[in-house]
């Protein structure tokens, strides 16, 4: 999972950037994007596609990618999801996580850098950019990135869970399960829902 890193590194990159969003599917809650800057490639920890590993796996990793990278996340809640779409929401995100990345790091101009961005999203930013298909699955840095979101996600609506039990959110995390399409017929959406989507 280091095929990209090597090759960005030989061309003279001191700073690899992996990007990735979760969130696009729920019928509730945000999109969230993380941006990280991996300073080793060597875990204990599995580290691959957030959704290859159990939630137990994803914590550990979570814990140790946190401890040897900088990361910056961006959080696009669903008022604005509704206001202008989903996609264009998921871009936002991985925008506001790089600028939080870049400012973290203290980056100045774009010589030196590379970000891998899962997917076909084209973030507008000032450094140079490079889109992988299923790129959690083919870089670490995507994958870290990948793991830090989903992790900061899922905890986003285990808060919203305890403050709306009756729709299940700490189970299903806002996707549209059966068990969620039914509390929606049941209860009405509530506010983290998007009413743009079809089912709510």
């Amino acid at each position: 999972m280091l095929y990209y890193e090597r090759k960005f590194k030989k061309q003279g990159c001191d700073i690899i950037i992996g990007v990735d969003e979760v969130g696009v599917g729920p019928l509730a809650g945000p999109v969230v994007a993380c941006a990280v800057a991996l300073r080793t490639t060597r875990f204990t920890n599995r580290v691959d596609d957030s959704k290859k590993l159990s939630c137990s796996q994803r914590e550990k990793a979570f814990f140790e990618i946190i401890g040897k990278s900088m990361y910056g996340l961006g959080i696009v809640n669903e008022k604005v999801i509704d206001r202008i779409n989903i996609f264009e929401a998921a871009r936002i995100a991985m925008e506001e996580a790089i600028t939080a990345l870049a400012e973290r790091l203290r980056l100045t101009g774009s010589r030196g850098i590379h970000i891998l961005i899962d997917g076909r999203v084209k973030p507008r930013v000032e450094f140079p950019c490079s889109n992988i298909i299923k790129g959690d699955a083919k870089s670490k840095s995507i994958a870290s990135a990948s793991i830090v979101a989903k992790v900061t996600r899922d905890r986003i609506m285990g808060i919203y869970d305890a403050i709306y039990p009756q729709y299940g959110f700490r189970r299903h995390k806002g996707y549209p399960t059966s068990a969620h399409r039914s509390a929606i017929k049941e209860f009405g959406p509530c506010v983290i829902h998007r009413k743009s989507f079809c089912g709510v």
